[in-house]
């Protein structure tokens, strides 16, 4: 595969690399305000004769087209996880997402450009809906002047001194996601502008423009670019068999994604006529497209089952924000404004109420993917709801025994012991079943018991009785570390369950004297305070606690740090920090790499120092203590 190296060659910036507002940060959307501002002022102020409609329409088309890119992000990302028609099998990783966060720039360039326009031209303001003679002109001449001078703009752009300048930050990326098409240094975007600009300013000039023609033009090009860019082929061959020249005229994804790992062929816009003319069509073009459009979808060797949390969890998904899933889940105040978007996409899973795959990785020949069921943390902890979700995770595990899966693991509430009985439900209803059923409640123990500091004598368990609760006493105790509780419910069941021997370590304390707490979460603001300065916070569950103490220090969640292998990694699990997996998603990794034919569900655990020292041979590693267990 002839690939130049992108990186190698992006060491001489040239003029108008950056962006000119990129000082601004996540504030740069202030430079569009004062256009919008004046633009709804005006319309409100003015008679209604001298309002200019497609004025005030520039800023509803800025939304749309920030909405239509997020729409084939998350279909990309959706598809190209499902496996049937993706293009290339490479993985896409942070670098990558870093790179491309800034994809609505050029959106916020385009957006001051078009107000100007209207401002400036006297064919760019009063526009009517709709002018027809004005659309067959844009149409024409992007056929011809602007996919001709793009041709050639392209192939010098492929020059070695413009390449190592500019467009090299562009082919970084050879696995492309739909907003890769926009990602551009600021003065090739200039130079796109000003060529886009030829079938406007035409139409605008001779007085033929339309609210249609402009916003039609602006989606098409939205639109086809990101169509080429999102590494799956859904062009369905029928459609040139119908009208066979339609080849000449229209790319597919296949056509442009040849250009990003060959390199000097197929540099055609959206129209290929011109790489068949000067011959530079890639020779394998048509057997990719074949091959690509009738890839099946993938079989995974091991599934996470997971589900929603909060109602804006869905942005911090894989198959949400790209920026967002590449960074812990945290609360952001923006997203408050999207909450008529956020309401949409909660009746949807609803609506839809059927599992989705989320992502998909691959370790060494394993293939892994996660599933997610739409359904939020609330409905967990509702009677009514526990039905439809147990019905949910059957219909989950019995898709993967009919896909040939061997292990499927149950991630955060999927697998509680009031829900169906940390899995076991499952079990007894299908006997036969090949799919292997993990809960990962013994790494998530293993994790803990070596998260405590060496040379701890005692400690504060402060969590809901769980098996892992259990599981872990158990071990203290057994080790000779005294295990403190709060409440005397606990204290007694803790005792009955530990034996005669191991509950002699076991204490009911009224004073909180320890510095290290094994917390769940339902750990209260209350106790927190209740706990002297310096307590070290290790949590048990998959749900951290919040942070209040600024005096103390928090672990994460049970989790470890994933070798550099794994593949396809550009998001992160819930809260954790980038490249670090949750015990109870890598006990199902371990559990399919090992071969173990065993479940790991009901009451029972799997051999704990096993399932650890099996997880450190395969590469993953203990968390150190974070930047998020400082105090701050």
């Amino acid at each position: 595969m002839h690939c130049l190296s992108a990186k190698s060659m992006a060491s001489k910036p040239g003029l108008l690399t950056d962006w000119p507002w990129k000082h601004l940060g996540s504030f740069k959307y202030v430079v569009l305000a004062p256009w919008v501002v004046h633009s709804i002022y005006s319309y409100i102020v003015k008679d209604e004769n001298e309002r200019d409609l497609s004025n005030l329409l520039i800023f509803p088309l800025l939304l749309w087209r920030m909405l239509h890119n997020q729409i084939w992000i998350t279909l990309s990302r959706y598809r190209t996880a499902k496996g049937n028609s993706r293009i290339v099998d490479k993985s896409i990783e942070f670098e990558q997402v870093d790179r491309e966060r800034n994809w609505d720039d050029q959106i916020i360039f385009n957006g001051i450009l078009y107000y100007l326009g209207n401002m400036a031209l006297k064919g760019g303001s009063h526009l009517p809906i709709w002018r027809t003679e004005g659309v067959i002109i844009i149409i024409l001449l992007h056929i011809g002047p602007v996919e001709f001078l793009y041709y050639w703009l392209h192939r010098a752009l492929h020059h070695h001194y413009l390449y190592s300048r500019y467009h090299s930050h562009h082919h970084s990326s050879v696995v492309t996601e739909p907003i890769t098409s926009v990602i551009h240094p600021f003065a090739e975007h200039i130079a796109y502008f000003i060529l886009f600009a030829i079938p406007m300013l035409t139409v605008a000039n001779t007085g033929t423009g339309s609210v249609a023609s402009f916003a039609g033009y602006i989606t098409y090009i939205d639109f086809m670019n990101n169509m080429g860019h999102c590494n799956f082929e859904l062009i369905p061959k029928r459609l040139f068999s119908i009208f066979p020249p339609l080849k000449y005229l229209m790319y597919t994804p296949t056509f442009h994604s040849l250009h990003h790992t060959q390199f000097r062929t197929n540099y055609s816009l959206f129209v290929p006529f011109y790489d068949y003319i000067y011959g530079t069509t890639d020779k394998s073009t048509d057997a990719l497209y074949e091959t690509s459009l009738h890839r099946p979808e993938e079989s995974p060797d091991v599934v996470h089952l997971t589900h929603l949390t909060t109602p804006e969890s869905i942005y911090h998904m894989r198959l949400g924000f790209a920026s967002l899933a590449s960074k812990p889940l945290t609360s952001k105040w923006y997203l408050w404004l999207m909450w008529p978007l956020t309401l949409w996409s909660m009746m949807l899973t609803w609506i839809y109420g059927k599992t989705f795959v989320v992502e998909r990785n691959i370790f060494n020949n394993l293939k892994l993917q996660t599933w997610a069921i739409p359904k939020y943390n609330v409905q967990y902890f509702i009677n009514w709801q526990r039905e439809s979700i147990n019905s949910l995770i059957e219909e989950a595990i019995l898709e993967a025994e009919e896909r040939g899966t061997d292990v499927l693991s149950l991630g955060l509430l999927n697998q509680g012991e009031e829900l169906n009985g940390n899995g076991e439900l499952y079990i007894r209803r299908h006997p036969q079943l090949k799919v292997k059923v993990v809960d990962g409640s013994s790494l998530a123990v293993a994790v803990v018991l070596n998260s405590i500091p060496e040379g701890t004598t005692k400690l504060l368990l402060n969590a809901k009785l769980s098996k892992v609760a259990y599981s872990i006493a158990f071990a203290l105790c057994q080790r000779g570390i005294q295990v403190a509780t709060l409440h005397m419910d606990e204290y007694n069941k803790l005792k009955a369950n530990l034996g005669t021997e191991a509950a002699n370590n076991l204490v009911l304390s009224k004073i909180c004297t320890q510095k290290i707490w094994l917390v769940g979460e339902g750990l209260t603001e209350e106790e927190q305070w209740e706990a002297p300065k310096g307590t070290l916070f290790i949590p048990i569950s998959p749900f951290p606690p919040m942070k209040l103490r600024k005096d103390c220090f928090y672990y994460h969640t049970p989790a470890m740090l994933t070798p550099n292998y794994l593949e396809n990694v550009d998001s992160c699990e819930n809260w954790l920090p980038r490249r670090v997996m949750s015990a109870w998603r890598i006990a199902g990794i371990v559990h399919g790499l090992e071969g173990w034919n065993v479940n790991e569900c009901g009451n029972s655990i799997f051999n704990v120092d096993q399932v650890w020292k099996a997880s450190l041979r395969h590469g993953f590693l203990p968390l150190k203590m974070s930047m998020d267990s400082k105090p701050f």
